[in-house]
């Protein structure tokens, strides 16, 4: 039998369609394809295949490894970031962060002219602001601040370039932190100031803003769960809140009343761009500093809202055209060195150290205030040479002590800085003389009686031999006690000290206020020891009020803010008598013949009588003069802080000059009221009656003056000469 399978092709069903069998049989065409990708794959043996397998390897191990780190990481940063979230405060406790309170001091009318401490003028939100300062503050600061989530990556990739470029460190200079992460740091990153923790308020905010790359880390964790806790509207609440803004504010509002006098939502859009350009420099910009600075600012702030769409083109040109300036309120802003004494003149716990928004009324005068500092000015920019380095300072006050005016320094406007007013203590010179002759006044004796003026030596125990001159080195002779005094003569002073009493000058002088210790020398009467000039200003008040020391004084009353009740009230005024009126009067009568006929003409007044003393010290080293008219008294010192001697200048020169552009400026439009002074009697000579020849005729003396005083002399000559 034949095999009938050899040479045939398998048996098959016959196809029912035999077209699309037909058709289906096309596709084998592609046999050439995979022997083409066959023959690739051979291709890529050998050494580059094998690295390209390696590099494919090496990548998605490397792509898997850093996706599951990044997820790791993304888990981690959601554990802090869920942790800072927990420890968010509400928006409501967030919006205050001052460590301290405020202070406010007020005029003697009720108008405020200083600040102290942290201002906070009130809690104000995004929605209850000017929309011109939160679209100032957006466009200035964080431009993307609605479209991010906290942080900007571009941001911070710009600031890197930029800290690069300028030669700084990459995280110096240029943050690129959004306002979100600007908060953050406002809030401390959530830690709250403790004294126990930190030396002061300064250390503890230095901390909050180190930039190192943990805390900006930290920073950023905080940030985004800020994102998570709050809306945007209220993370940029809590940041017009808590930026300081210059001049002692803290957040708009108090940044409004300080600068514009309006509340923050009644803001324009220039006072906006001007309150929002201070978030880069505060202190260096604010317009109570430097308002030209502050308007250039402003007008980059402008262009900056304009570029992105906050306002038009014509509202950007009238508005720079415009710029913000300051309103009445805030340009007479004055009494720097007042605002200073007061603080340190009341507690510490209701003034430096307050933890409440505290207001005090004082008695500064600002009118008074302003025309002792354009005397001040007016006088060393036309009679003091360029470059000098002497220094001058002023103190006005009323009779009973209230001060109404002062300056410290020829540097006006400025705190914080050394008050030569009340801080310095300097040689009072012939300035002192009135209490000598007050003391001796308050003895019974008589301006008329007479004091020899002629070579006069002492010897001092322990020091030798001690001869005083007067000032011109010539003498007298026989003088008066009031000619004495307006011509400043320094033996008749000593000798007049010595025969009252030194030790009774010197209580005389403490109890009318110079609380500085006293020489117990008799160069005590030559004005040797040392005293402030508010101590000085506060004696002579006591002799225009009639012989009762007064306690110089500020701070009228004291009150937290919302409170009616005050905390406490004065802290000085009119003391207790030191000599009778009558000699009080007298005395001022004699001081008034130092002005008309003595030492002390160029402080004389055209339309007022005034009273005073010239004093100057050795080596012209201080210069003084203090007086008064009816209505104020004024104290002047004049001289330089390391003790040069002044060159030309006496307390009858430029001191005095000083006294009279002040004193003439603050009696502008005042009633003319006369000194409160007595004329005493002229000496009366008594006719003699007739003698009898067999009776010895007695040497009669004048009354009304001579007597007690040269007897008095005479014993103290005796005394000191040793009997002769």
């Amino acid at each position: 039998m034949t095999d009938s399978r050899r040479g045939k092709g398998r048996l098959v069903a016959d196809r029912r369609y035999p077209g699309k069998s037909t058709k289906a049989a096309k596709p084998k065409k592609a046999a050439p394809a995979r022997r083409k990708a066959t023959k690739a794959r051979a291709k890529r043996g050998g050494i580059v295949g094998f690295f390209s397998r390696i590099f494919g390897w090496v990548f998605r191990f490397f792509l898997r490894l850093f996706v599951r780190a990044g997820i790791v990481a993304a888990l981690i940063v959601a554990v802090f970031v869920g942790y800072e979230y927990t420890t968010l405060p509400e928006v409501s406790q967030a919006l205050d962060g001052r460590a301290r309170g405020s202070v406010q001091l007020l005029d003697r009318d009720g108008v405020a002219f200083a600040w102290r401490g942290d201002q906070f003028g009130g809690v104000v939100t995004a929605d209850s602001v000017s929309p011109h300062l939160k679209n100032a503050v957006v466009a200035t600061e964080d431009r993307r601040f609605y479209r991010h989530f906290g942080i900007s990556p571009r941001g911070v990739a710009s600031a890197v370039r930029i800290n690069l470029s300028e030669g700084r460190g990459p995280l110096s200079g240029h943050g690129g932190s959004t306002i979100t992460q600007q908060t953050a740091k406002l809030l401390c990153l959530g830690v709250q100031y403790d004294p126990n923790d930190w030396k002061n308020e300064a250390e503890y905010v230095a901390d909050c803003r180190r930039g190192s790359l943990y805390r900006k880390a930290k920073e950023a964790v905080y940030a985004l769960a800020m994102e998570l806790k709050y809306s945007k509207d209220e993370i940029l609440s809590i940041y017009l809140n808590r930026a300081y803004m210059g001049g002692g504010a803290y957040g708009a509002a108090a940044a409004a009343e300080r600068y514009f006098s309006k509340p923050a939502s009644a803001l324009t859009p220039q006072e906006s761009a001007m309150i929002a350009g201070l978030l880069t420099a505060p202190s260096s910009l604010a317009p109570t500093s430097n308002l030209e600075r502050s308007q250039a600012r402003a007008a980059t702030v402008l262009r900056l809202m304009n570029e992105q769409g906050y306002l038009t083109d014509e509202e950007t040109r009238a508005a720079q055209a415009n710029p913000a300036t300051l309103s009445e309120d805030a340009k007479t802003q004055t009494g720097g060195y007042f605002a200073d004494w007061v603080m340190q003149s009341g507690p510490d716990f209701f003034t430096r150290d307050t933890t409440e928004d505290v207001i005090i009324s004082t008695t500064l005068d600002q009118r008074i205030q302003k025309a002792t500092e354009d005397a001040m000015k007016i006088i060393f920019s036309t009679k003091v040479r360029e470059g000098s380095k002497a220094q001058a300072a002023i103190v006005v006050m009323s009779a009973d002590g209230a001060v109404r005016g002062m300056v410290g320094g020829r540097q006006t406007n400025v705190s914080g800085v050394f008050n030569r007013a009340t801080q310095a203590k300097r040689q009072t010179g012939s300035a002192f003389k009135p209490f000598v002759y007050a003391t001796a006044l308050e003895l019974g004796y008589s301006p008329y009686d007479r004091v020899e003026d002629a070579p006069f030596c002492m010897n001092i125990p322990g020091s030798g031999q001690w001869c005083p001159e007067n000032y011109t080195r010539d003498y007298a002779g026989s003088v008066t006690l009031v000619d004495a005094l307006a011509r400043s003569l320094n033996i008749p002073a000593v000798k007049v000290s010595e025969s009252v009493g030194r030790d009774l000058v010197r209580k005389v002088s403490e109890d009318f206020g110079i609380a500085s210790d006293l020489t117990d020398t008799p160069a005590l009467a030559l004005g040797a020891s040392e005293a402030s000039l508010l101590e000085m200003t506060g004696a002579y008040a006591g002799i225009l009020n009639g012989g009762s020391s007064v306690t110089p004084y500020g701070l009228r009353e004291l009150r937290l803010q919302g409170e009616e009740q005050p905390m406490m009230g004065a802290g000085g005024g009119i003391g207790e008598r030191v000599i009778n009126e009558q000699a009080a009067r007298q005395l001022i009568w004699m001081m008034e013949k130092v002005v008309t006929n003595g030492t002390g003409g160029r402080a004389a007044l055209p339309d007022r009588q005034v009273a005073g003393k010239t004093g100057t010290t050795q080596a012209a080293r201080d210069a003084w003069f203090i007086g008064f008219t009816a209505d104020y008294v004024a104290g002047v010192w004049m001289g330089y802080d390391d003790n040069t001697p002044l060159t030309g200048v006496t307390g009858s020169g430029l001191p005095a000059e000083i006294w009279h552009e002040a004193m003439r400026r603050i009696h502008e439009g005042m009633p003319v009221t006369p000194l409160p002074m007595i004329v005493p009697e002229p000496p009366r000579q008594v006719a003699q009656p007739q003698q009898q020849p067999q009776q010895q005729q007695a040497p009669q003396r004048q009354q009304g003056g001579g007597n007690a005083l040269e007897n008095a002399l005479n014993q103290l000559l005796r005394d000191i000469l040793g009997g002769n």
